[in-house]
């Protein structure tokens, strides 16, 4: 059997991960010092980015290789292969301490299959990659033809995003104190979007959040592979705007189905409340 493994990051809906059996290792993350430690089916959205709008102070920390050793040996013994879909190596050391772990166990399980794939993603962006590899599970592929669709597809995942305060982006060191100061007083909205080596660039810069919102969708009309393939937005405690974007899709062409979900806290955290993200299989990133 085919062990399929992911962290809260891919930020998947409770009822997905139980559907497909996906086994989720958690990220922690502290709110004033207070740590915490959960998945989708008891984050509360609304309260933790109403904190991050009155000044809490929220630290994130990665998984480390003992945790995964410890996940990946109780599959290991019960004779399963494991696949474990990573959040990006280029935002997190997540992914490497879970190849370490890896590594370590397939010598102790010669006979048995483990494979870390990163992601290159965050968010729905990884969730949509631990998706495809459900489905596939469920249609009985083997572990070498799952692994092999998902290194295939992680490499033209979109990922486009825009936040609403740039006083996030600055207290990550994405953006200087001045451009932060500059763009609040001109609203100016930012494009963001996760490159070929899973990093978070800039690709743009528009006035005015519809407009940061259009120009999400005009992303897609560009990019998409199939406008019928399952897509994701998430979003920092702002539905409106995600179901806005929702409608502008569809006045692009989308005609598939949209898994809305609100951002995760882990990366949320680093780009705050009123952020809106679409992810999408795409013909390039």
């Amino acid at each position: 059997m085919i062990k399929l493994v992911t962290d809260t990051s891919a930020n998947l809906p409770a009822d997905l991960i139980k559907r497909y059996a996906i086994t989720i290792i958690p990220f922690s993350y502290s709110i004033n010092g207070k740590e915490i430690v959960g998945g989708s089916d008891d984050f509360d959205g609304k309260a933790f980015y109403d904190a991050m709008r009155s000044g809490a102070d929220v630290k994130t920390s990665m998984i480390n290789v003992s945790q995964f050793e410890k996940a990946f040996s109780a599959m290991l013994e019960e004779e399963n292969d494991v696949l474990y879909i990573a959040m990006s190596g280029g935002i997190s050391g997540t992914a490497n301490a879970a190849d370490i772990a890896a590594k370590e166990l397939a010598d102790k399980y010669p006979d048995r299959k483990i494979m870390v794939i990163n992601s290159l993603a965050a968010s729905m962006g990884e969730g949509l990659l631990v998706l495809e590899a459900a489905k596939m599970i469920e249609e009985n592929k083997s572990f070498d033809e799952v692994c092999a669709q998902i290194l295939k597809l992680k490499e033209t995942m979109c990922q486009f995003f825009t936040v609403d305060d740039l006083q996030y982006l600055k207290r990550g060191g994405r953006i200087t104190g001045a451009t932060a100061f500059i763009g609040t007083v001109l609203q100016i909205k930012p494009l963001l979007k996760g490159d070929e080596m899973g990093r978070i660039i800039s690709c743009g810069k528009v006035r005015g959040r519809k407009n940061s919102l259009l120009a999400l969708a005009e992303k897609y009309d560009l990019l998409a592979a199939d406008k019928s393939d399952t897509i994701s937005i998430a979003h920092g405690d702002c539905e409106e705007d995600a179901l806005e974007l929702i409608d502008m899709l569809k006045q692009k062409g989308f005609c598939g189905e949209c898994i809305n979900v609100c951002y995760e806290p882990v990366t949320g955290s680093h780009v705050g409340p009123g952020t809106v993200a679409l992810f999408f299989p795409g013909i390039h990133k």
